[in-house]
C-alpha cells in the first residue's frame, strides 16, 4: 500500500529536526521507501533536508539521492565532499550513478570518480557517461547476468550465483558466445528441467529482441511498448552485449519528455517548475511572449492595410476575433495530432494521402462551421453578400490553418527539430497572421472596398 505523506507528517518531521531528536526521527523514517523519504525532503527546507540525509545510512541516502528533484539533489550534493558523494555513488546502480555524476560541475566529476572504491564500478560509470543521454547507451545499466553458450547447466548455475551477488535484481539471463556477442536468453524452466551436464547452447532461446547503443530513446520506448518488454538488452555495433534497459528507466524518460512537450506546447522555452527563481521563470516564458507580441504587431499592420473596410464594412472587424480563434484552434488541433503520431511512429503513407485526408477533414469541419456563421450573420441582418464573404474567408482560413498545423510538425521533424514546438504559440501566432490576412483580402475581393 502506498504511504500517504500528509501535512501533519511533514510537520512532525520538522519538529523532530528542530528539537534534534535524531533517534525518534530515524525511527519514524526507517520503514519508508526511499522515494517517500525523498518526497518528504522536497517539502522541507534545504537545511532540514541536509540534516535528515546526514542521519541515514549510506545505502538509504544513495537511493534517496536518486529520487530527489533535480534542484534539491544539486543543492544537497554541493554540501558534500567528493569523497562523500563517491560513498553514495558506490551504492547505486551504474545507470543512476552515471546520471548523478553527469549533473556535477566538470571539476568535481573527476574527483568523485577518483574516490570510488569499486574500480570496476567506476569503469562502468565512465563508460556510460560517454553516451548521449537520449540514446539507448545513455539509458542502460551495466548490471546483468550473462552466461557462455558453451557452459553446462551446472557451470551456468554456479556462474549465475556469482554474478547475482553484485546485482540488486535479476530480470533475465543472457547467453553470449566466446566473443561476448549476444545469442539469446535462458529461461528458468529450461534450467530447472535440463540435465546438469546439458550445454547451454542446446536449451537457450534465440528469439531475443535487442537495441543498439546508438538507438534513440524514443525507439527503445516504442520497441518495449510494442513487444511488452520489461527489460531489453543493449548491444554495440558488433553485437556485443554491453548492458540492458529496464522499464523504470524508460518510464522516467517518457515522463521527462512528456513534461518537456507540455511546457513547449504551453509556450515555455526552458524546463522550468513553479519553485524555480523569478529569473529562470522569466527566461522560460519571455521568448514566446515576445513572439506573440511580434505576431500581434504584424496582425495590427495587416488590419491597418485594409483601413477602407472600417468606412464601408465596419462589421468585418467584429469577426476578427472569430477568425483568429478558429484559425488558432484548427492549427493547434492538427499539429497536436501530428506530433502525437510522430512520437508514436503512427504516421504512415505518402504525403499526398496525408494532404487529401487533411483537406477532407478541413472541408467537413469548415462546412459545418460556415453554415453556423452564415445563419448567425443573416439573423443579424448583415446581408447575403456579406455572409458569403465571411463564409468563403472562414472556410479558406480553416483549410490553410489545418495544412499549416499538419505540415509544420512534419517539416520540423525532418530537419531534426522537436515537432512539439509546433503545438504551442508558434502555430497559434502564425495562423492568426495568415488567418487575418486571408480574411480581409478575400473580403475585399468579394465586397469590393
Amino acid at each position: 500500500m502506498q504511504f500517504e505523506i500528509t501535512k501533519d507528517f511533514i510537520e512532525e518531521v520538522a519538529q523532530l529536526i528542530a528539537t534534534k531528536d535524531s533517534t525518534q526521527l530515524v525511527e519514524l523514517l526507517k520503514d519508508l521507501h526511499p522515494a517517500d523519504i525523498a518526497e518528504v525532503l522536497d517539502d522541507l527546507s534545504f537545511d532540514e533536508a541536509v540534516f535528515v540525509m546526514r542521519l541515514l545510512d549510506s545505502e538509504t541516502t544513495s537511493d534517496i539521492l536518486e529520487e530527489l528533484e533535480d534542484d534539491t539533489r544539486a543543492r544537497v550534493l554541493e554540501q558534500l565532499t567528493p569523497k562523500e558523494i563517491a560513498q553514495e555513488i558506490d551504492e547505486l546502480e551504474t545507470d543512476a550513478a552515471a546520471d548523478i555524476i553527469a549533473e556535477l560541475p566538470d571539476e568535481r566529476k573527476d574527483r568523485v570518480i577518483a574516490h570510488l572504491d569499486d574500480k570496476e564500478h567506476a569503469k562502468d560509470i565512465v563508460d556510460l557517461m560517454r553516451y548521449d543521454e537520449d540514446s539507448a547507451g545513455g539509458l542502460m545499466g551495466k548490471e546483468l547476468v550473462s552466461v557462455n553458450e558453451n557452459f553446462t547447466v551446472k557451470h551456468c548455475v554456479r556462474e549465475m550465483r556469482r554474478q547475482a551477488q553484485e546485482i540488486g535484481e535479476v530480470y533475465i539471463v543472457y547467453v553470449v558466445d566466446d566473443e561476448e556477442v549476444l545469442k539469446g536468453r535462458l529461461s528458468l524452466k529450461s534450467l530447472l528441467t535440463a540435465n546438469a551436464n546439458t550445454a547451454v547452447k542446446d536449451i537457450y532461446k534465440g528469439d531475443i529482441i535487442s537495441v543498439k547503443t546508438t538507438d534513440h530513446a524514443d525507439e527503445v520506448a516504442q520497441i518495449m511498448q510494442k513487444y511488452d518488454l520489461f527489460v531489453v538488452p543493449v548491444v554495440d555495433q558488433l553485437g556485443h552485449l554491453v548492458g540492458n534497459i529496464t522499464i523504470d528507466d524508460v518510464v522516467d524518460y517518457i515522463k521527462d519528455e512528456a513534461d518537456k512537450d507540455y511546457q513547449m506546447a504551453a509556450g515555455l522555452t526552458e524546463d522550468v517548475v513553479a519553485d524555480d527563481s523569478i529569473f529562470e521563470l522569466v527566461k522560460g516564458r519571455f521568448p514566446w511572449l515576445a513572439l506573440g507580441l511580434f505576431g500581434s504587431i504584424i496582425s495590427v499592420n495587416i488590419i491597418s492595410g485594409f483601413g477602407s473596410a472600417m468606412t464601408n464594412y465596419k462589421e468585418l472587424f467584429f469577426f476578427t476575433p472569430l477568425i483568429a480563434a478558429v484559425a488558432g484552434n484548427v492549427g493547434v488541433q492538427s499539429s497536436a495530432i501530428m506530433v502525437q503520431g510522430l512520437a508514436n511512429n503512427l504516421i504512415k503513407g505518402s504525403m499526398w494521402h496525408r494532404l487529401f485526408k487533411e483537406l477532407s477533414i478541413s472541408l467537413l469541419n469548415g462546412s459545418i462551421l460556415v453554415m453556423i456563421v452564415v445563419v448567425f450573420s443573416h439573423l443579424f441582418g448583415l446581408g447575403w453578400l456579406f455572409s458569403l464573404s465571411i463564409a468563403i474567408s472562414l472556410l479558406t482560413v480553416i483549410i490553410i490553418a489545418s495544412l499549416i498545423g499538419t505540415f509544420i510538425p512534419l517539416i520540423l521533424n525532418r530537419i531534426g527539430i522537436d515537432p512539439a514546438l509546433a503545438t504551442g504559440p508558434f502555430i497559434t501566432t502564425s495562423n492568426d497572421i495568415f488567418g487575418l490576412f486571408i480574411f480581409f483580402y478575400l473580403s475585399k475581393l468579394i465586397l469590393g472596398f
